[in-house]
């Protein structure tokens, strides 16, 4: 097992963030060492700029968080962040169109932002926000995702009605097996929860809440 900060991607998504406060995330996950940070794409500049010269990866989150804006928007997004520092990508799947079994649209969107990635050798993570699927479409999701190329799937924005459950991390991790890696995210707040995650199949751990949680580690 990695050591538990190379798990994180150290995140602030909030509508109110300010550049001190991305400033700050990125000196935190410097000190850490965490994985990456994970910010909007307004700040992917910034954040790899205060990066420069460490191994901390900057990640960019795209069609967020609703995941509802036309693929040619987020295929443009991808491209921005990429071109400005990100080498992650999450972005939102559309939900809707899933949720409606329109799988061809699902999938040639995905491949369309993992394709945009790949020219500047990028990861595409493929946010489910599973709190609004059926064990059955989470699987499909996995399925979709695997076959679109993505490097991962995600469980969540944390911003939908729930966040990251030990249940749909293993069911995902089943899914995909090897073929992609899984992150989960979203109310994970404690190094019980993080661990929790992390035994079910979690490569990775998306949270605000990182430095609380290393430090509690037992």
């Amino acid at each position: 097992m990695k050591p538990l900060n190379k798990y994180f991607d150290h995140t602030l998504l909030k509508a109110e963030a300010s550049e001190s406060d991305i400033k700050k995330l990125c000196a935190e996950a410097r000190e850490y060492d965490f994985y990456s940070v994970c910010v909007n794409g307004c700040y992917v500049e910034l954040a790899a700029k205060e990066l420069a010269g460490t191994d901390v990866k900057v990640a960019a989150v795209i069609g967020f968080p609703l995941g509802a804006m036309s693929m040619e928007s987020k295929v443009f997004e991808t491209t921005d962040v990429c071109e400005k520092g990100a080498r992650e990508v999450d972005m939102v799947l559309n939900v809707g169109a899933l949720k409606e079994g329109r799988y061809e649209y699902v999938e040639d969107e995905i491949a369309a932002c993992v394709a945009a990635a790949d020219e500047f050798d990028a990861d595409v993570k493929v946010i489910l926000e599973t709190c609004y699927l059926s064990d059955e479409q989470i699987v499909k999701a996995c399925e979709l995702s695997v076959s679109a190329g993505a490097e991962f799937v995600k469980t969540s924005t944390g911003f939908g009605t729930g966040g990251a459950t030990v249940h749909h991390v293993e069911l995902m991790r089943k899914t995909v097996g090897n073929l992609a890696q899984v992150k989960a995210s979203g109310g994970i707040r404690d190094y019980e929860t993080c661990m929790a995650m992390i035994n079910a199949g979690a490569d990775r751990i998306g949270a605000s809440a990182s430095i609380a949680i290393l430090k509690s580690q037992k």
